[in-house]
C-alpha cells in the first residue's frame, strides 16, 4: 500500500530514511491510547454531523478489532507504516475499507501524537504516585518498628550525633511525599487536550474540542492551536519529577549499601533481592540497590536530551520532535521498575538494632549534649565547645569515650561537671533531648508517624480519585 501522504511525491521513500525516520518501533507503546483518543475523535465527527452515524459506527467497530489485533500480538511493525497512527489507520481500512479513511477528518498526526502522549503520561503519573505510596508505606512501618532503636546519625559521613533509625527513615518518607507532591501538581499540565489543533492552526471543519475533552476525561483544553502540538513542556515536567525522585532514591540505596556492608552491619536485605558472586561464595550483593543507584543517571540523561532538542525549535511542529518519546518511555520503565522493587526491599529488610547501639555505644556522638550541659552552667558556648574539644581527645588517646572518664577527670576540664553528665551522655538522653517540632526525640518521632500516616492517606485519596478519571480504577 503507498503512503497515506504520498500523493504529491513523484518517487518512494528510500528504504535508508524509512528505517531512519521511523518511530513506530517505540511509539507502538501507545496504541492503546492512540485508539482511545481516535474513538473519542470519530465519535464528535459524528455528532457534529460531519460524519454519517453509520460511517462513525463502522469506524468505531473496526477500532476495536484492530484493538484486540494489537493485544493479542498480531500487528506486524514495519519502519514503512512510520508511526503508531499510520499503523492503526492502514489497518483499519484493509479491515472496513476506505470508509477507514474518513478517521483522519478534521486531525493531524501532530495534535494526534501530542493527545497520545498526554493520555499516557496521565495514567503514568498516577501509577507513579501510587507506587511511591506504596513506599512510603514500606518505610513507615519500619520506622514504627524502630522510633526506639538508635543509630549514629553523619555529617560528612562522619559520626554526628545519635538519633532514632525511624526519625532518619522518615525524612526519606518526606522526600518521597514532596515528589509525589510534584508529580500530583504536575498531573494539571498533563490534563490538558491538544487535539483538534490540527498540524499546527486548527481546522475548517466545525468540530468540538471540549466533547472531545468530555469524552476523554480531560479537564481542559489547550487554548492556542500552536502551543497545543508544539508544547512538551508536560513531558519535560514529568522527567523532572522522575530525576529528583530518582535522587531520592540513588539516596536511600547509597546508605542501603552501606548499611549492609559487613563495616556497617546495620541492615540485612532480604536474600530475595540480593545477587551472589560466580567465583567469592560468600558474597551477598546488594545488587537491586546498586541498578536503582546506577540507573539514575539514565533518568538524567533523558530529561537533559528533552531539554536539548527543544531548547531551539520554532513554531510548531518539527521532526525532531519524535525524540520526545523514547526517554519517555525509558524513564517510566526504569523509575516504575525501582519503584516496584523499592517498597518490598524496604519492607522485608532486617535492621540489626545491636550494631546500631554498639556503634553509639563506641563514638563520641554525645558530645555536642556535654557542650549543652556547660551552657546550661553558665559557660559560653564557644569556650565549652573548645573545653569538649580536648576532653574529646583526651580520650582518643587514652582509647577510651566519654562515658568511661571519671568525674575527677571531668572535672580537670571543667569544675562545673557533676555527677549528672553521666545520664546526660546516655543515647537514650541524648536523643530524646531533641524534643523540639521535627526533631528525633522519641514522642516527636511518634507524632511525625502520625502526620506520615495522614499525610500519605490524602495523597491515596487522590490517587483513587485520579485513577478513576484516568480510567486506571481497578475493576
Amino acid at each position: 500500500m503507498s503512503k497515506l501522504w504520498g500523493g504529491r511525491f513523484t518517487k518512494a521513500t528510500d528504504a535508508l530514511v524509512e528505517e531512519y525516520t521511523a518511530s513506530i518501533f517505540f511509539d507502538k507503546e501507545l496504541y492503546e491510547e492512540d485508539i482511545q483518543g481516535s474513538i473519542a475523535h470519530v465519535t464528535m465527527l459524528g455528532k457534529q454531523g460531519i460524519l454519517p452515524a453509520e460511517d462513525v459506527q463502522t469506524i468505531i467497530g473496526g477500532l476495536g478489532r484492530v484493538l484486540e489485533k494489537l493485544r493479542r500480538g498480531e500487528v506486524e511493525f514495519k519502519a514503512s507504516e512510520e508511526d503508531i497512527h499510520m499503523t492503526v489507520e492502514k489497518h483499519l481500512i484493509a479491515d472496513i475499507g476506505p470508509v477507514g479513511g474518513k478517521l483522519h477528518t478534521g486531525r493531524s498526526r501532530n495534535d494526534q501524537v501530542a493527545t497520545d502522549m498526554h493520555l499516557y503520561l496521565r495514567k503514568r503519573v498516577v501509577e507513579f504516585v501510587e507506587l511511591l505510596g506504596a513506599l512510603q508505606e514500606a518505610l513507615i512501618a519500619q520506622a514504627k518498628a524502630n522510633v526506639e532503636t538508635i543509630l549514629p546519625g553523619y555529617t560528612h559521613l562522619q559520626r554526628a550525633q545519635p538519633i532514632s533509625f525511624g526519625h532518619h527513615l522518615l525524612a526519606y518518607v518526606a522526600m518521597f511525599g514532596r515528589d509525589a507532591e510534584r508529580l500530583m501538581d504536575s498531573y494539571k499540565r498533563v490534563d490538558m487536550l491538544p487535539l483538534g489543533a490540527g498540524a499546527l492552526a486548527g481546522t475548517t471543519f466545525p468540530i468540538d474540542r471540549h466533547f472531545v475533552a468530555e469524552q476523554l476525561g480531560f479537564s481542559r483544553v489547550y487554548d492556542n492551536s500552536l502551543d497545543a502540538v508544539s508544547d512538551r513542556d508536560f513531558i519535560v515536567e514529568f522527567l523532572s519529577a522522575a530525576s529528583l525522585l530518582m535522587t531520592h532514591m540513588s539516596r536511600l540505596c547509597e546508605e542501603l549499601v552501606l548499611w549492609s556492608s559487613t563495616e556497617f552491619g546495620f541492615v540485612e536485605l532480604d536474600d530475595a533481592f540480593c545477587t551472589g558472586s560466580s567465583i567469592m561464595p560468600q558474597k551477598k550483593n546488594p545488587d537491586v540497590a546498586e541498578l536503582v543507584r546506577g540507573k539514575t543517571g539514565r533518568v538524567y540523561g533523558n530529561l537533559v536530551g528533552l531539554l536539548t532538542v527543544l531548547k531551539s525549535l520554532p513554531l510548531a511542529y518539527n521532526k525532531d520532535m519524535q525524540e520526545d518519546k523514547e526517554g519517555m518511555f525509558d524513564t517510566v520503565k526504569h523509575v516504575g521498575g525501582a519503584l516496584r522493587l523499592m517498597a518490598p526491599m524496604i519492607a522485608t529488610m532486617q535492621v540489626r538494632a545491636d550494631r546500631m547501639r554498639g556503634a553509639v555505644d563506641r563514638d563520641f556522638s554525645n558530645a555536642t549534649d556535654i557542650a549543652d550541659y556547660l551552657v546550661n552552667k553558665g559557660i559560653p558556648f564557644r569556650q565549652a565547645h573548645e573545653i569538649i574539644g580536648k576532653l574529646v581527645l583526651h580520650c582518643i588517646e587514652r582509647g577510651i569515650v566519654l562515658l568511661e572518664l571519671s568525674l575527677e577527670e571531668y572535672k580537670t576540664f571543667a569544675p562545673e561537671f557533676e555527677g549528672d553528665i553521666y545520664d546526660v551522655l546516655q543515647p537514650e538522653h541524648v536523643v530524646n533531648a531533641r524534643a523540639v517540632y521535627g526533631g528525633t526525640a522519641f514522642p516527636q518521632v511518634r507524632e511525625a508517624i502520625a502526620r506520615a500516616e495522614a499525610s500519605l492517606a490524602a495523597t491515596q485519596a487522590w490517587t483513587a480519585e485520579y485513577a478513576r478519571l484516568s480510567g486506571l480504577a481497578k475493576e
